[in-house]
Order: structure tokens, then C-alpha cells, then sequence
């Protein structure tokens, strides 16, 4: 990610005015700008890596995914601020940016854990982290601030190492069978 991605983000978070999901933090029009400076201010301090996503046959932006909250003392990870533009969601998208992910985290980094986290209302998110093949671990009560000043619970969610193995067989399976 860099600042030159803000016209092309502004325009796939348009496509489906995601800002308007209310318990997703994808930036409003006006507000692409200083959603990308904050990625690249906690890349600068360490404890994020943000990346926008593209669709290889045409090279086109469609996302953005960041790893986030990294702790390299215990060897571990977060996945998140993941959105794509809706005419991407529920396609082969979200798969292979998570196998591409978590290949870097567990097999280069040599992650012990990866998380994922998403509100409590947001149910697709829930489904789409499941589907990955991340266990649930709980869920954090009044945890975080939501862009409309409401406060979150917070769904936690997470891949271990020694699972890593199943999890690539998994999600290399639904690859090929293009879900």
C-alpha cells in the first residue's frame, strides 16, 4: 500500500459503498487519505504491514489486507482490515489472499499463531474466517471503537502452526475447486 493507491481504494470501497456497513472500518468517501496514512504510519512503527490486494489477470486493485498488531516476541500476527470491493466478495478473492498470507506468516516469518479478528456483527466476516479454517477463541466484551462511536465486541479468532498444514491443504482444495 502506498499513498498513491488513495483514488484507486476510494473507488473499490464505492463499489458497494462499503463505508456504510457500520461495523466495518472501511474509510468514507474524503477519508481514503487518512486511512492509508495510519496503515503506513504503523508499518513505519513496526506493528503493521499493509498491502492493497489485486486481481492478477488484470492487475487491478479490488482490496487491501494488512497484517496488524505483530509481536515478533511471541512470533505472532493478526490478519485484518481486509475489504474487497462487493463485486469481488464471495469469490476466489478472499482464499488465495489468505493462503498467500498465511504461506508468509507461518512458512517465512515462522509465525507460532496468526489471528483474526472482526466485529460481532459483522456475520460474513464470521463465515469467511471460518471457512478459512481458523478456530474461534472467544470473544473480547465492549473492546473496540467503531467509526460511528459505538463500541464492538470483538470476535477473536486464530491459526496455530501445528495447524498451518491442514489449514493450506484446506484452503489449496477450495482454490481448486474455485470457491
Amino acid at each position: 500500500m502506498a499513498t498513491e493507491h488513495e483514488s484507486t481504494l476510494a473507488s473499490v470501497a464505492a463499489d458497494g459503498e462499503l463505508w456504510t456497513l457500520w461495523f466495518t472500518s472501511v474509510p468514507e468517501p474524503g477519508k481514503t487519505a487518512a486511512y492509508i496514512s495510519t496503515a503506513l504510519a504503523g508499518q513505519e512503527a513496526g506493528h503493521m504491514l499493509p498491502w492493497v490486494v489485486r486481481e492478477l489477470e488484470t492487475g487491478q486493485v479490488i482490496g487491501t489486507t494488512r497484517y496488524h498488531d505483530i509481536a515478533t516476541a511471541i512470533d505472532r500476527v493478526e490478519i485484518g482490515y481486509t475489504w474487497y470491493a462487493k463485486s469481488w466478495q464471495r469469490s476466489h478473492i478472499n482464499t488465495a489472499c489468505k493462503l498467500l498470507l498465511l504461506e508468509h506468516a507461518f512458512d517465512t516469518l515462522g509465525c507460532k499463531v496468526v489471528g483474526l479478528r472482526t466485529d460481532n456483527f459483522n456475520f460474513a466476516s464470521q463465515r469467511a474466517i471460518e471457512r478459512i479454517g481458523a478456530k474461534k477463541d472467544g470473544v473480547i466484551r465492549h473492546h473496540w471503537p467503531r467509526s460511528d462511536g459505538s463500541v464492538r465486541d470483538t470476535v477473536i479468532y486464530s491459526i496455530l502452526a501445528t495447524e498451518w498444514s491442514d489449514v493450506r491443504r484446506h484452503l489449496e482444495l477450495r482454490l481448486q475447486q474455485n470457491l
